[in-house]
């Protein structure tokens, strides 16, 4: 594997659709046939061990390209897909609707209700979190669920990388990708949660519904729940590179250029550089600022 260059599993996925309306029927038939394979769809046919939870708000065609690559799980492991359409405004619903999956709807806007709505419908003794607009690898259920299953740990997270374009290329990303694995490093000695991301995050259900997610629309509820779960048990990192989950560059460039992505994140870290050396101190999650 190329560290220079998209993975090759990618590919297949990338469907070339503007809205849910253009997908012919014929696209949703050969992802539900590979999700009929794989589910767990009927309790009588048994439980599965794993839930795979997306919250998705207005993401019609990148929930149907992060579904397909679940649908390809090399796993022998039983597991559910459960989306929650956190409200959307475009035509999600319309997606989810059409896909072998369980589908949920959570009016209240922000990850962490929807979020919650979906753990509290979770058959799974595990829950993996998924990204509407991510990609995830064959090996990664079995990757995280491989750490998940260690003794003592209550919480998993996963590492990611950014899916090079014709206007980004992939070695530039990986500059800003590899800041923020060393950054990684240093902050799981004492505060773990901090890598814990929705976009790759597992954890225990039991320990979820004790914690339970923050019910507004606020960033961070990924970390705060994991904060609170670390009273549970320990937070492992997963750190496959052939299993990190994929996502688009659209999140660096919400500030502008990737050269201001990395000039941010530079200043921001070396700001916060020490204060990853202390464990942080006990707090209510549910009220705290970011």
């Amino acid at each position: 594997m190329s560290f220079f260059s998209n993975p090759g599993w990618i590919a297949p996925h990338e469907y070339p659709f503007a809205r849910m309306a253009d997908v012919p029927p014929a696209v949703f038939s050969e992802i539900n046939s590979r999700l009929d394979a794989r589910l767990t769809h009927d309790p009588i046919m048994g439980t599965p061990l794993v839930s795979v939870l997306i919250a998705a708000y207005n993401e019609e065609i990148n929930i149907l390209r992060c579904v397909s690559t679940l649908a390809n799980q090399q796993t022998t492991v039983p597991f559910e897909i459960i989306a929650v359409n956190n409200n959307s405004a475009d035509q999600t619903q319309e997606t989810i609707n059409n896909l072998h999956i369980t589908r949920l709807f959570q009016p209240i806007q922000g990850a962490g209700p929807a979020r919650q709505l979906g753990q509290e419908a979770a058959r799974g003794t595990y829950i993996l979190l998924a990204d509407a607009d991510c990609l995830y690898p064959p090996n990664w259920l079995n990757e995280m669920l491989g750490k998940l299953q260690q003794p003592g740990v209550v919480c998993v997270y996963g590492r990611y990388s950014f899916i090079g374009t014709p206007a980004i290329p992939r070695w530039q990303l990986l500059l800003h990708e590899t800041m923020k694995d060393l950054v990684a490093e240093l902050r799981h000695a004492k505060r773990p949660y901090l890598n814990a991301y929705g976009i790759s995050m597992g954890y225990l259900k039991s320990a979820g519904l004790a914690a339970g997610y923050i019910m507004h629309n606020t960033r961070g509820e990924d970390g705060r729940l994991c904060f609170d779960m670390m009273q549970h048990g320990r937070v492992a990192a997963m750190k496959t590179r052939s299993a990190r989950a994929w996502t688009g560059p659209r999140s660096l460039l919400r500030d502008g250029t990737l050269r201001q992505a990395i000039g941010n994140r530079i200043r921001t870290e070396i700001g916060r550089v020490f204060s990853y050396l202390t464990p942080h101190p006990p707090h209510d999650t549910k009220t705290s600022k970011n």
